[in-house]
């Protein structure tokens, strides 16, 4: 092992998306974000993905200005946050003078709640005008995509959702959803926050690969066909994070992973969005 993971995943709209992203939840505004995204530059990831209401796009921007790579190595992703949706398109010019780019190449509407189908006309509008060069949204379940599905013909190219083996078979019915409307999935909190990084099951596969159980929770995303997005501050455990080309998990493993949903969420569950 030792290298970044490079692979990628075809979008909808026929953008390559990279396989592992750097997420930037709760990293805060200052030198811990740019630190930390400066790190993962470094160690090879080339997907970083922030938020209007995380307060550190401009943290992410100027790491990623600091970093020396060009743009269009980086893929750049930030969200429309709740209190936005009167005003999307402003908002979203906002996130880029923030960010210090002409566009992003990811856009997500972040929760389903009201006015998302006006919402989601303005980002299609967004992408027609290249500030987005994608688009897609964050925490819908399949009610919320079927809503979406039967107002727009613009499918979304993205659905970022909490996702880990302790979820994965609470979520069955939206990933069929996904699977079917051809919609990547990124999987946030893909390590619980920590919560089940000493679960057995974990450590015995951990154990048998040489490998951390964090590194297993992301290589199961990654076989799963999802696009994890882990997020620390700690410089080791970024570049351990993104080490992940070097061994591969049997399918008896991955059932076992599969077979450990709890239900768990770690944050605001969106079963409770009307």
């Amino acid at each position: 092992m030792g290298t970044v993971t490079t692979s990628t995943v075809e979008l909808n709209d026929g953008r390559r998306l990279p396989a592992l992203g750097f997420g930037t939840y709760l990293l805060s505004p200052g030198r811990q974000t740019q630190d930390a995204v400066r790190t993962a530059l470094d160690a090879g990831y080339r997907h970083i993905d922030t938020a209007t209401v995380y307060g550190n796009e401009r943290d992410v921007g100027a790491a990623l200005r600091d970093s020396g790579l060009r743009r269009p190595e980086v893929w750049l992703t930030t969200k429309l946050w709740n209190a936005d949706h009167a005003r999307p398109l402003a908002a979203l010019e906002t996130s880029l003078e923030k960010l210090g780019v002409d566009s992003v190449d990811l856009w997500l509407m972040h929760w389903p709640v009201m006015r998302r189908l006006d919402s989601w006309k303005a980002m299609v509008r967004a992408r027609e005008e290249g500030l987005a060069k994608s688009i897609g949204v964050s925490n819908f379940l399949t009610r919320h995509l079927d809503e979406l599905a039967a107002s727009s013909d613009v499918v979304p190219a993205v659905n970022q959702i909490e996702l880990s083996p302790f979820l994965y078979g609470t979520r069955a019915d939206t990933l069929r959803t996904c699977r079917d409307q051809g919609i990547v999935i990124e999987a946030y909190s893909p390590l619980t926050k920590g919560a089940r990084l000493q679960h057995p099951v974990l450590e015995e596969i951990a154990a048998y690969h040489a490998v951390t159980p964090a590194q297993v929770l992301l290589r199961w995303s990654l076989q799963r066909d999802f696009v994890p997005l882990p997020r620390s501050s700690n410089p080791d455990r970024i570049r351990a994070n993104a080490d992940l080309d070097g061994f591969t998990l049997t399918n008896d493993e991955l059932r076992r992973l599969d077979a450990l949903d709890e239900g768990l969420t770690t944050g605001w569950d969106p079963a409770g969005a009307d």
